[in-house]
């Protein structure tokens, strides 16, 4: 049960990264790149696009491969958990048990 939640935390984590990743592109060659539009930059702006899809592309990836983890990891139930009936379901399981009292068939008319 431990890795399940480990796996899950995980999955939120890195949701989390990619909405805020493709939040910053922008389509149409805007967003985080075109900030860095002055010559003396660390990063052009065709490096920061190049890394943001690549960013894009690796936290895809690694939503996919968790989410399939955890299909293999999912805590199954061990034994049988009884529920406890309804009131509804209590009276339906009566009155299939309980005999009808003074039921009489009527005669046919001739």
């Amino acid at each position: 049960m431990g890795i399940y939640i480990l796996v899950s935390v995980l999955i939120l984590i890195t949701c989390v990264l990619l909405v805020l990743i493709v939040l910053v592109q922008n389509s149409k060659g805007g967003g985080l790149a075109s900030n860095f539009q002055s010559s003396n930059q660390f990063m052009g702006v065709r490096k920061t696009a190049d890394f943001l899809e690549k960013t894009t592309w690796t936290l895809a990836i690694i939503l996919l491969v968790l989410s399939l983890f955890s299909i293999l990891i999912i805590p199954k139930n061990q034994g049988t958990v009884k529920t406890e009936e309804s009131e509804i379901q209590k009276q339906i399981n009566n009155t299939k048990t309980q005999p009808v009292k003074n039921f009489q068939i009527p005669p046919a008319k001739k």
